[in-house]
């Protein structure tokens, strides 16, 4: 199975967000952001310039921008092209061979792409933290919260986030800067994720005053608010 042609809808408001089960606060001392798979494979099955995807983009690369203000280190994931059946496992049966071995496919959008002192870590299964070694980095580091954007909500990111939980790792999905198949998968992944193992919050609020506790207000970019996909 390929990946779906997703059809345009919007990215969902503060307003619309669901009510956390916990108060987390990130703390930028404990804290990683975690940009998830924003690989071209995957943004390719949306409409770059229809929304969700021109805020999802802006709304990374502002929290990439914060989070480099705050000292607040930086990783992404990426799964690799040309992967054998062997290496794809199950996945081969749920979405078939995945990224080509074509460079340009696999390569992070421009937009947020990795800057130098960035670390990419190679990604194969939904989690981020399968195979790889993200939890070394993270007690290696001394931090403890996971700041998850990226691409697919209610699959990866979820998982991720999950994953997070089952290691003692506060997780908080920026509700804003990751996008999904559908609104409907997006809105399910977030109501998951705010009931079972982390903080829902927004690009605004996730370093702001209130830590991105899931106190949603409105989204005020300053200016970096892309006009009218993670």
């Amino acid at each position: 199975m390929a990946l779906p042609a997703i059809t345009p809808y919007p990215m969902p408001s503060a307003d619309e967000l669901p009510a956390n089960r916990v108060d987390w606060k990130v703390d930028p001392s404990r804290a990683v952001l975690l940009v998830h798979d924003l690989q071209n494979y995957f943004l390719s099955a949306y409409d770059r310039d229809a929304s969700p995807v021109p805020e999802l983009l802006a709304h990374v690369a502002e929290l990439k921008r914060r989070a480099d203000r705050l000292g607040v280190p930086v990783l992404h994931t990426a799964q690799p092209g040309g992967q054998t059946p062997e290496e794809r496992g199950l996945q081969q049966d749920f979405w078939g061979p995945g990224l080509p071995a074509d460079e340009q496919a696999a390569a992070i959008a421009p937009e947020i792409g990795p800057a130098p002192a960035e670390t990419i870590l190679t990604k194969w299964k939904y989690s981020g933290f399968v195979r790889t070694d993200l939890l070394e980095r993270l007690r290696e580091q001394g931090r403890d919260q996971l700041v998850i954007t990226g691409v697919y909500a209610h699959i990866g990111v979820l998982m991720t986030a999950c994953d997070a939980w089952m290691q003692d790792i506060q997780a908080f999905v920026v509700a804003d800067a990751v996008a999904d198949f559908s609104a409907d998968d997006h809105a399910m992944a977030l109501r998951w994720a705010a009931g079972k193992c982390a903080v829902v919050t927004t690009t605004e609020a996730v370093f702001g005053e209130d830590g991105g506790d899931g106190s949603h207000g409105t989204t005020d970019l300053g200016g970096t608010t892309a006009p009218d996909q993670a």
